[in-house]
């Protein structure tokens, strides 16, 4: 990986870090490494060797489900791959034959059920975005968790060929989109439900917003359409198509019956696009979007690019509603603060509080100043300038699915860890809000 050199969170070429409040994992092309660690010992290793048909690691990110956390995997081929937190492999599947440059994670925080629909994993592709139901995604992985402790329990039926984990456990279920009008993009969203445009039905499936970055947009929004037809004629069809096919293909099958021995199995086709329409778009040559991070609502969007700015949008408006200069190679997360001033709990729950016991901030890091700043939003006052050493990075810890969980009401706030690469150290960033 690189540790030990002074510097080398920044000068390891494809080092990827996902981090929550008792783990952090880093991958570097086709190795992975887990740290864990808690209160009761120290630090836990885990080194899985190197990957094969599934190509180099591009992106990872933590899934948390209540007590259950798994890490998800994407490739330089479009495999999904998710591991345990022992690093044990439970499922993998090929999403999209292109390469996977981003995981996200979108989850209501709260506990409440209203925006369950909401809860996903978004997978980020040059040219494509791709959407995965956390409920799918919990089913999936529950079923895998439990054969996995049945086997630890008793090892005779634990031989299974990890070739065919999507066929054992099933496979995911996705919508996909083709968000490249704009050109490629380097980073995207999936910010939330939206509503549906006018003259079409309201009672039909839902509209997604998502927003994209790349070389030759800032930014661009499009409206995702959950159905691959919405017209009148299109759901006729939808309907109408299914059953006849299927008596034509049973009509076929009296008169041909082809031989079960000869039979070969059917390939993998890449799964269709489903409509994405663009919204708006912002060029600014040379300008080139770099790096998106979005709000725990999904209502607001921070965007970096290659000129030192950073553009604050509003993702429900699709306007920029502030701007920062001056930060070249910034990144930059939102987090919560306390209003009262209090230390964030380690494991990051708000015990008894609620969404509006908390204060949406920016963190900014600029690593050519040597700070990191955090301000408040929409447009509020620098609340916090902490100098840090040349080897730090900020990381976001990954949001939890707790909308889907019965026994959880504590609201979680975001929170955004300083790790010094050269110190080891990490730390969570805790400012304090003035009192107004």
């Amino acid at each position: 990986m690189g540790a030990g050199k002074e510097g080398w969170l920044q000068t390891t070429p494809n080092l990827i870090l996902a981090i929550t409040s008792h783990s952090l994992a880093l991958a570097n092309k086709s190795l992975l490494v887990i740290l864990t660690w808690n209160g009761d010992g120290g630090p836990k290793f885990i080194i899985r060797p190197a990957l094969s048909s599934e190509g180099n690691i591009t992106a990872i990110e933590w899934l948390a489900f209540d007590q259950d956390r798994t890490l998800a995997l994407g490739t330089s081929q479009g495999f999904l791959l998710i591991y345990s937190s022992n690093g044990d492999l439970l499922h993998k599947q090929m999403l999209h034959p292109c390469p996977i440059t981003r995981l996200r994670v979108r989850g209501s925080s709260s506990g409440s059920v209203e925006n369950a629909a909401s809860d996903e994993l978004c997978v980020v592709f040059p040219a494509a975005i791709l959407r995965i139901d956390a409920s799918d995604l919990q089913s999936l992985l529950k079923r895998c968790l439990e054969e996995r402790s049945y086997d630890a329990r008793f090892p005779i039926s634990a031989k299974k060929d990890t070739q065919g984990l999507d066929d054992v456990y099933g496979k995911l279920k996705y919508q996909l989109w083709n968000v490249s009008k704009c050109g490629p993009c380097s980073d995207a969203a999936i910010t939330g439900i939206m509503a549906p445009p006018l003259m079409e039905d309201q009672s039909r499936k839902q509209y997604y917003c998502a927003i994209t970055v790349g070389s030759n947009a800032t930014f661009a929004a499009f409206r995702l359409s959950e159905d691959k037809n919405k017209s009148l004629v299109g759901a006729i069809l939808s309907k109408v198509m299914p059953a006849t096919v299927s008596t034509i293909s049973s009509l076929a099958k009296m008169f041909w019956r082809n031989d079960q021995s000869e039979a070969r199995p059917a390939e993998v086709k890449p799964q269709a696009f489903a409509r994405a329409s663009l919204l708006t778009c912002l060029k600014d040559d040379p300008r080139k979007g770099e790096r998106l991070s979005l709000s725990p609502s999904g209502c607001l969007a921070a965007v970096t690019d290659s000129l030192g700015r950073i553009l604050l949008i509003d993702t429900q408006a699709l306007v920029v509603v502030r701007l920062w200069k001056g930060y070249r190679d910034a990144s930059c997360f939102f987090l919560e603060v306390p209003l009262n001033g209090e230390m964030p709990s380690v494991d990051g729950i708000g015990y008894g509080k609620s969404k509006h016991d908390f204060c949406l901030c920016l963190a900014i890091h600029a690593p050519r100043r040597g700070v990191v700043e955090v301000w408040k939003m929409r447009t509020g006052p620098r609340i916090m300038m902490l100098k840090c050493a040349k080897g730090c990075q900020l990381l976001q810890s990954s949001c939890k699915f707790t909308s889907l969980s019965s026994d959880t009401y504590d609201y979680i706030p975001a929170q955004v860890y300083l790790l010094n690469g050269d110190s080891g150290q990490i730390a969570i960033l805790n400012p304090i809000i003035p009192p107004s």
